[in-house]
C-alpha cells in the first residue's frame, strides 16, 4: 500500500469549516435514522486509571471511517493532551484508505459543530448570550464554533474557579476571541448553556426554562451526568443517537427518563420544534458525525 496522507491537528481544523461543518451533519443526522450510515454503539476498552479507548467505525455509500480514541484524565496533571487519536478514511465501495485526521480535532470541532446544528434548529430565536460550563478542550473547541458562527454574541465560561475561567479567557484572547468569566455564576440573561464537563455529579441545577437551550455534551458514560434530573425530567429532550444514549447518556439514565418521549436531533433537522417548552440536548457521540466530518475533509482537499 502507498503511502497515506496524514493531517495533524492545524491542518485537520483547516479542512474542517464549523459551517460547513453544520451541513454535513443535518445531512448525516437523516442519512443515520434512515440507516443510510451505519454506526455501531462505540466499543469501549477500559485503560489505567480511568482512561478509555474509543473504538468507533461507520460507513455509508460514498466513505467508511474508523475512529480510535484514547480518553485518558490523569494526562492533565502529567502536561498531556486528555485525549488522543486518529481517524482513518477510507473509500466507500473499495474500503482503501484516502487519508488520516487528527482525532481529537475530529471529535472537537464536530462536538461543537452538533451543539451549534442544536442552536440552530432547537432554539427559536436568535442566541445571544452563550454560558461553556468548563474549561477543558471540547470548551475550546465550543468557543471557536461560537465565535465564528455567532459573532455578536456573549461568551462566558464558567470554571471550577476564578483562575480557571480567567486561564480560560487569557488564552481565548490570544485567538481573537472575547469570553467573559462567569464568576462562578450563570447569568441570567444566558439563553444557551452547554456543558463540557465530564463531571460525575450535576455542574448544571438550574430550574429548566423555556427560553434557555441546554445543550449537555462533556458526559459520555452512564456513571457521569451533568445536568440535575429534575431538569432533565422538566425539558422535552433531544439526543444526537437514540441507541447510543440509551447504553451510555448518564444525564437521561440517572434521570430514569421515558424513552418514548425522547426525540432524535433528526427531527428537530426536519421539523421544527415548539418553542414554548424547555428543551435539552443530549449528545454522547457517534461514528456518523466523524463521517460527516470526514466528508467534509474530503470535500475540502479536492477543491
Amino acid at each position: 500500500m502507498s503511502s497515506i496522507a496524514t493531517f495533524d491537528a492545524g491542518e485537520t481544523a483547516r479542512l474542517l469549516d464549523f459551517g460547513a461543518l453544520i451541513e454535513a451533519l443535518a445531512v448525516a443526522a437523516q442519512e443515520h435514522v434512515a440507516g443510510l450510515i451505519r454506526s455501531p454503539v462505540r466499543t469501549a476498552v477500559p485503560l489505567a486509571q480511568e482512561g478509555v479507548l474509543l473504538s468507533m467505525p461507520a460507513a455509508a455509500a460514498d466513505l467508511a471511517i474508523h475512529k480510535l480514541v484514547s480518553v485518558c484524565p490523569g494526562n492533565a496533571a502529567r502536561g498531556m493532551p486528555t485525549i488522543f487519536g486518529t481517524v482513518t478514511v477510507c473509500d466507500g465501495t473499495t474500503g482503501k484508505p484516502e487519508f488520516v485526521l487528527d482525532g481529537p480535532t475530529v471529535t472537537g470541532r464536530r462536538t461543537a459543530a452538533l451543539s451549534m446544528l442544536g442552536v440552530k434548529r432547537l432554539y427559536p430565536s436568535i442566541a445571544r448570550t452563550f454560558v461553556v460550563i468548563g474549561t477543558g478542550q471540547q470548551a475550546r473547541f465550543h468557543v471557536a464554533a461560537i465565535a465564528q458562527l455567532h459573532p455578536s454574541a456573549s461568551i462566558f465560561v464558567l470554571g471550577t474557579a476564578p483562575a480557571s475561567e480567567q486561564r480560560f479567557c487569557d488564552q481565548a484572547a490570544r485567538e481573537g476571541i472575547t469570553v467573559h468569566p462567569a464568576n462562578g455564576t450563570i447569568p441570567a440573561e444566558a439563553d444557551t448553556v452547554i456543558t463540557v464537563t465530564t463531571s460525575k455529579t450535576p455542574v448544571y441545577q438550574e430550574s429548566a426554562r423555556a427560553d434557555r437551550l441546554v445543550i449537555a455534551v462533556g458526559a459520555f458514560t452512564p456513571d457521569a451526568a451533568e445536568i440535575d434530573p429534575l431538569t432533565v425530567r422538566a425539558s422535552r429532550i433531544f439526543v444526537d443517537d437514540v441507541e447510543a444514549a440509551r447504553a451510555e447518556a448518564g444525564d437521561l439514565l440517572q434521570a430514569d427518563v421515558d424513552w418514548s418521549a425522547v426525540h432524535p436531533l433528526s427531527e428537530a433537522v426536519a421539523n421544527r420544534t415548539p418553542n414554548d417548552v424547555p428543551i435539552l440536548l443530549k449528545t454522547v457521540g457517534s461514528g456518523a458525525w466523524d463521517l460527516a466530518a470526514s466528508r467534509v475533509a474530503r470535500a475540502a482537499l479536492r477543491q
